[in-house]
């Protein structure tokens, strides 16, 4: 047949490991698939990763003083800053912390709350969980559109890098949900022929 059948499909993609050959002779669609699912697992492994560090740093920004902070950014740019006194990343990390008093609190509850949220998604995303797909969609679109917002005042490279990574995610995603609610409508169908 042209297309595997959703049961069959999931069968040799479960044991892609140890198959040469895909269920009625079709090469072409399961390593397509493969790549796309090991794409999109790296890709949430990363985001994972991100909320992570996003998490650590709210908790830092909540136990440790904005002055020891700007203290700790001004000794590490102090040998960069002695070289070089134009040094765009030294001067943007010293005015990033010699605000942090009035805005250490929300920073640090965004980072959290962030975080959180990223992570909840990512063990949603991972686990192929239904319910995941949607909430992606929705935050995922929403930081898109946040840190889009924050780029027309404040741009920034860093910031632009994510917002590409969060569109690609979300790209990642569709397919995977599209791919999903084919293979259930598949099984659907496959389980009320006679």
């Amino acid at each position: 047949s042209e297309h595997l059948s959703a049961r069959a499909m999931t069968g040799w993609h479960a044991r892609v490991g140890g198959a040469s050959d895909p269920p009625d002779g079709d090469l072409t669609a399961a390593p397509a698939r493969d790549a796309l699912d090991k794409t999109f697992d790296i890709a949430l492994i990363l985001k994972g990763l991100d909320g992570l560090l996003e998490l650590a740093g709210g908790v830092l920004l909540l136990i440790i003083s904005p002055d020891s902070i700007n203290h700790l950014a001004q000794q590490l740019t102090q040998h960069e800053l002695s070289e070089n006194p134009n040094d765009f990343f030294a001067h943007h990390l010293l005015r990033l912390t010699s605000n942090l008093h009035n805005t250490q609190l929300f920073g640090a509850i965004y980072l959290l709350t962030h975080g959180q949220v990223k992570l909840v998604i990512v063990y949603g995303l991972l686990r192929r969980q239904r319910w995941a797909y949607p909430v992606a969609f929705v935050f995922l679109g929403g930081f898109v559109v946040y840190q889009t917002y924050r780029m027309t005042y404040a741009p920034s490279a860093g910031l632009a890098l994510l917002t590409v990574f969060d569109l690609f995610i979300i790209w990642l995603t569709w397919k995977e949900y599209r791919r999903m609610r084919a293979r259930d409508r598949a099984s659907v169908r496959e389980s009320l022929a006679p």
